[in-house]
């Protein structure tokens, strides 16, 4: 396939203004927003096939459908502000945000879902390429941009992160959508709400010109998306709880008549020297949880590091549900905190998948409200931002979740094709989890690494066996 790159021109770049004035006050942001000014703005987007409008058509019915949409979210045509006390905060100031049409005649739908790397040519469906999110104060901290191709069309969000988090993003999108589609009642309305424990009087003290990313822009990276469909991820998960202890795995294949004396029996022969007890075995492990062990045994493996060193794998944990009392479930803005595992390769390595499930299991069930303000107090004791990337080469990040409603993002002509991402806050180690499009619980996992850690777990056995290979 010849080259894609620099395949994208800009036509033109406008500023879109809500429908209504905003009438809310000023957002500070939150101990989960100001650590993200140092990040880039996300970016991610849908590719659909081509609509039955013009371009001028579409660009122009997009832009009214997104004047409606930022009336619903007056935070996302506004600008971050500074006060004398250091303060930063939201001014919902009705500021405007971008919309960019961009033409790619050269690329079809199927350059860009089709083969094994993600092409280059995705980075240019997307603007404010390596923005960081301080420059919201100058930059506007929504930019969609609209980039029609041979055979289809991309819309790509770009989100200033100290404003949003996955969660308020697709809720955003999801209303886009809904209000092109032409309703007048958006299904889920944001909420604006500062009261929690999230909300604090800590200062961040921001170096002259902002903070900078904390990762190499410009190491040599791949990308790839490894699909997994439901029945390869119910196979695994039940391989992760089924052998956790014999007891389980003997019960489960057993028939009805005999479940209930083989499991009495095990359990006496095991006694109080089973390594698994009781209450443990009875903890199911999420079929996401299991699909992460698998692809950390796989890097760990391909990194080829020594036995004793330790290997960190960073969930960004929703915790809306897990505070008390709990945040509205459209709580607009972050309520992210990373959540770390740890373990040395050989630990990872040298015992089975069930174990390394096990420990990010733990890990996530242990977040709940008390160890929630225990990291908002440890970051008001000393206020800083998120240092992102893979300073020590051991570790795996991952983010998105395939929860969040990527697919249900139909403008009017259907729902995507796919679900891409740009350049944003990518770095070796960076995996971003997607719902995968058939739904029913299959998952794509968007994985970038260096070059050769992804040619190592191209070949690994154990991880290969349960990507799709459609």
């Amino acid at each position: 396939m010849p080259s894609l790159e620099n395949s994208v021109t800009v036509i033109s770049t406008n500023k879109v203004f809500p429908d209504k004035k905003s009438t809310l006050a000023d957002l500070k942001l939150s101990v989960s927003d100001l650590p993200m000014l140092s990040c880039h703005y996300i970016q991610k987007g849908c590719l659909f096939t081509r609509p039955h409008l013009t371009p001028h058509e579409l660009l122009s019915h997009l832009e009214h459908s997104l004047s409606l949409t930022l009336s619903h979210f007056p935070p996302l045509a506004g600008r971050l502000s500074t006060s004398e006390d250091g303060h930063v905060f939201l001014s919902c100031n009705d500021a405007g945000a971008d919309i960019v049409f961009a033409e790619a005649k050269s690329v079809s739908v199927s350059d860009v879902i089709t083969g094994g790397d993600v092409p280059g040519v995705v980075k240019e469906f997307f603007s404010y390429d390596r923005a960081v999110r301080y420059e919201g104060h100058n930059r506007p901290i929504l930019a969609v941009q609209v980039t029609e191709l041979n055979d289809g069309v991309f819309i790509g969000c770009s989100v200033n992160h100290a404003v949003v988090d996955g969660t308020s993003l697709w809720n955003f999108v999801n209303t886009f959508a809904e209000v092109s589609r032409g309703a007048e009642n958006v299904t889920r309305q944001p909420d604006f709400t500062r009261e929690s424990v999230l909300i604090s009087p800590a200062v961040l003290k921001v170096p002259r010109g902002g903070p900078k990313v904390t990762f190499d822009e410009n190491a040599p990276l791949r990308e790839r998306i490894f699909s997994f469909t439901r029945e390869q991820i119910l196979e695994l998960k039940a391989m992760v709880n089924g052998e956790r202890n014999g007891v389980e795995v003997l019960g489960k294949q057993s028939n009805d008549k005999l479940n209930g004396k083989l499991t009495e029996m095990l359990e006496s022969l095991l006694g109080s020297n089973d390594a698994v007890s009781k209450t443990e075995s009875k903890r199911e492990i999420s079929s996401f949880q299991s699909l992460c062990a698998l692809l950390w045994r796989a890097i760990t493996r391909a990194r080829n590091l020594p036995s004793a060193k330790t290997t960190t794998f960073r969930m960004a944990v929703n915790v809306r549900h897990r505070l008390s009392p709990k945040l509205n479930p459209e709580y607009f803005g972050n309520a992210i905190q990373s959540v770390p595992t740890f373990a040395t390769a050989g630990e990872v390595l040298s015992r089975d998948i069930r174990w390394t499930a096990d420990q990010l299991n733990r890990s996530v069930a242990a977040h709940g409200d008390e160890r929630i303000r225990e990291v908002v107090a440890d970051w008001e004791a000393n206020p800083r931002c998120f240092p992102l990337g893979n300073a020590d080469g051991a570790s795996v990040t991952m983010g998105s979740s395939p929860r969040f409603p990527m697919y249900e993002n139909d403008f009017g002509w259907g729902k995507p094709v796919a679900v891409r991402s740009g350049r944003a806050n990518k770095f070796d180690g960076k995996i971003s989890a997607f719902p995968g499009r058939d739904g029913n619980g299959s998952v794509d996992l968007e994985v970038v690494i260096a070059p050769e850690t992804m040619a190592g777990i191209e070949c690994d056995g154990e991880f290969m066996r349960y990507v799709s290979k459609v």
